[in-house]
This record gives structure tokens, sequence and C-alpha cells, in this order.
């Protein structure tokens, strides 16, 4: 009974803390130095084992790969020197087509050490220990904190005289802010594991859009 309650919460858990705990879809380590997709370069490079970094990119980037692979290899033995250069110029080609068929931006290189969280270190021991619970312990830990906080401010600022526009604008940015993170988190707890939502929406404004309700969006004065 538990271990299936567990896999119908883990990937929502997952999907929660990539929208959460980090602040925009470039933080991903995918485009780290010492993330999982340079390291698999690194391995792919040194054995020659093309389909080492293939599980890294759509199927119909395959042949790009391929090629910026072979170029790489050719040229990684002409000196040290070129080595680094070609491993560079392999590293940023995979990791930009990764992040291409993600549909996300690539920014560049991030160095080793970089801090993408606290959830990605935890994501990536348990895959490589099996246990789920601190992760799920942050997270879940995180959504209560934050659905408290902004419930908290939303009464903070609910009382206010009708004539005082300034006030009244206060707590709408308060209730916007609380009722977006109460429907993103839960939009993704039930999202499908796999199903990544290009954004989610409230009264058809985005979510990190807090305080630009439409007319609609604003609640009675209580």
């Amino acid at each position: 009974m538990f271990e299936t309650r567990w896999s119908a919460v883990i990937p929502a858990l997952l999907t929660l803390g990539s929208i959460l705990l980090l602040p925009g879809t470039g933080r991903a380590h995918c485009d780290g130095m010492d993330g999982p997709v340079v390291m698999a370069a690194q391995k792919a490079l040194a054995s020659g084992d093309l389909d080492l970094v293939l599980v890294w990119v759509q199927a119909r980037d395959e042949a790009e790969i391929q090629q910026a692979f072979e170029r790489a290899l050719a040229v990684r033995g002409l000196g040290d020197d070129a080595r680094e250069l070609a491993d560079r110029y392999f590293f940023e080609t995979l990791v930009r087509i990764h992040r291409a068929g993600e549909g996300a931006p690539y920014t560049g290189l991030k160095p080793e050490g970089s801090d993408f969280g606290a959830a990605i270190p935890l994501a990536d021991r348990a895959v490589v220990t099996g246990e789920i619970e601190p992760l799920a312990d942050l997270i879940t830990h995180r959504i209560h904190r934050g659905l408290l906080e902004r419930h908290a401010g939303v009464m903070k600022a609910r009382s206010y005289e009708s004539s005082d526009v300034e006030a009244g604008r206060e707590f709408v940015r308060a209730y916007v802010d609380f009722v977006h993170y109460a429907e993103a988190t839960h939009h993704a707890a039930i999202t499908p594991a796999g199903e990544h939502a290009a954004e989610q929406t409230h009264g058809g404004h985005a979510v990190d859009e807090p305080g630009t309700a439409a007319p609609s969006d604003h609640p009675r004065r209580r």
C-alpha cells in the first residue's frame, strides 16, 4: 500500500520541485560542467561510444550530434589545447541540443560546483539510493510553508477601508499571489508524469505575474 501511494506521489513531487524550488527553467543542472549530460559526453569521447550521449537528445537530432562527435574526435588528437577546445565544442553542442529538445533556452555551460538549489541534488541522490523520502520531505515542507505565508499575507491585508485604494491593491496582490500559488501546486500534483505544461494559468493570466489579475479575479471585499 505504501509503495503504491508513493508511486503516484513521486512524479508530482518532482514536478513541484522544478516549479517551486527553482526560480526558472534555466536552473536545470543538465547545463552544468558536472551535470549528467556533460559527464556522459566525457565518457563518450573517452570511449568513442556515441550511444552514451544519444540518449540525451531527440531522435531527430542524432545526425547533428554524430557530426559534432566525429569532428571532436578528429581534433582531439592534435594536442592538449586542441583536445580541450574540441571537448568544449562537443559539450556545448550536446547541451544546447538537449535543452532545445526540452523546449528550454541554452545560456552556456555552468562551472562545476554551481548551486542548482536544494531539490536537484536530492533528486539525483534519490535515483542513486532509491530513497525518495528526503526529497519528498523537502518539497512538501516548502509547499506547506509557501501556502501558510501567502495565506497569512492575504489575511493581514484583507481588512481595509474602501476609500483606501492603495491598501485595496495590496490586498489584491496578496490574494492573486496566494491563489496562483495554490493553483500551480495543485496543477503540478495532478499532472501525469512526463507531461510538462508550458505555463500554469489562473483566469487566463500566467502564474508568474502576481498582482495582474483581471477584474473577474478580484474577490468581494469582506
